[in-house]
């Protein structure tokens, strides 16, 4: 046998080893970040695939089903938006009457006039279960979630579960609709379906942000009497984000001048307006309107977008899913700073303050009209018109001579 060959059958065989140990230990989870949940709500769950090697998988084996038939739906209405009642009590009806649902509204959407007023759907408001943000927890009674408005109202459904969150079916009846595939023209089909099982899931991230709030105390320092800072904790604030986390300067004329810990490591200090914290979902909202690229959901990751950066060079960068970032006021900053989660519940930001962001392991389960790759490029298209433009004209042969 010829030195060569000796080689090959070596190599062959060191290959064949690691295979099989490959085989034996390989990972069933990412090393960076949280595995998410696989449950939804009460009753549903995502088809396991015994193909998927970690927990990332083809976007296109992602598949919705139950565990028992669903029996409960919370529908989630814009708020004083006339061109919503009537498809808010057209699915009402359908859902009530004809699925023989338990529907969960919220007690401020039954206090319109003219949906509380409206004696012919006094029997359907009836059946309803009300419920108040803030106050009920409804976790574990909703099977699935029915949003009818745009992205923000799909935004607002995930902010009411800080936890484990029911599919959501959300209907484009909104001014956006990048998050709301479903049109309403063949609601009662598209339901039907969902309810039926085995349709397309998307597994939207979001990001678990805690804010520690602090003050700073004044206290006697060494036999001499001077004096020292101390911080004392004075609240802790603990938030579920879909979209993005949003530090800026607030009303004052001042750069913000923020400090950005990963995993405990200063990477930047930020001197600008301030700075995006997105999930991928959030990636085509404010943090693209500020100059960073667009990533699709399924990507495990989170992107970090100064706004308007006094640094030529400072550029948006994408980070692992599992670390752990910081911000804090810099000892030198001139002013505070304010924090917004998703657009809401906005809070200063005092030095000796902290937020800590990390991906969070419950996913939103948007329940997709096609699939997830061609639900999101069709988004792309549809609402921000990506690479829309004029076509150039087709030459003929006798102008490609010229």
């Amino acid at each position: 046998m010829s030195r060569c060959s000796k080689t090959f059958d070596w190599y062959i065989k060191l290959i064949t080893c690691f295979s099989l140990s490959f085989k034996c230990f390989r990972r069933n989870q990412s090393l960076h970040g949280p595995s998410p949940v696989t449950t939804f709500g009460p009753k549903a769950c995502m088809l396991q695939n015994p193909h998927a090697v970690m927990h990332i998988q083809d976007p296109a084996s992602q598949r919705l089903t139950w565990n028992k038939p669903p029996k409960s739906v919370l529908v989630v209405k814009k708020i004083q938006d006339a061109s919503l009642l009537q498809p808010f009590k057209e699915l009402c009806v359908f859902l009530t009457e004809q699925k023989n649902m338990i529907v969960y509204v919220e007690s401020k959407v039954l206090a319109d006039t003219a949906i509380a007023g409206d004696e012919s759907f006094g029997a359907v408001i009836q059946k309803f279960c009300t419920f108040r943000e803030d106050l009920d927890d409804i976790s574990n009674r909703v099977d699935f979630i029915i949003c009818l408005g745009g992205d923000g109202t799909l935004l607002y459904a995930s902010s009411l579960f800080q936890e484990s969150v029911p599919p959501v079916m959300a209907f484009h009846l909104g001014s956006l609709g990048f998050l709301t595939p479903f049109k309403f023209d063949t609601y009662q089909s598209q339901v039907t379906q969902i309810i039926e099982g085995n349709t397309a899931i998307i597994l939207r991230s979001r990001l678990r942000v805690r804010v520690v709030k602090k003050g700073i105390i004044m206290t006697n320092g060494d036999s001499e009497g001077s004096l020292s800072l101390v911080n004392m904790a004075l609240g802790v604030l603990v938030q579920q984000v879909l979209n993005e986390v949003v530090v800026d300067r607030g009303p004052s004329s001042y750069l913000s001048n923020v400090d950005l810990f990963l995993d405990g490591h200063l990477i930047t200090t930020v001197q600008g307006d301030g700075v995006i914290v997105s999930t991928p979902t959030g990636s085509t909202a404010y943090a693209v309107a500020a100059g960073a690229s667009m990533i699709h959901p399924n990507v495990p990751a989170i992107m970090i977008t100064p706004i308007c950066p006094h640094s030529l060079s400072f550029r948006p960068i994408v980070v692992p899913a599992g670390v752990e970032l910081k911000i804090m006021l810099s000892r030198d900053a001139r002013n505070t700073a304010w924090v917004s989660f998703d657009g809401r519940k906005r809070q200063e930001i005092c030095h000796g303050d902290s937020i800590t962001i990390t991906t969070s392991c419950f996913p939103v389960p948007s329940i997709c009209f096609r699939d997830p790759v061609n639900d999101w490029f069709e988004s792309l298209s549809q609402c921000l018109h990506w690479n829309v433009r004029k076509k150039q004209n087709y030459l003929s042969s006798e102008e490609e001579e010229f």
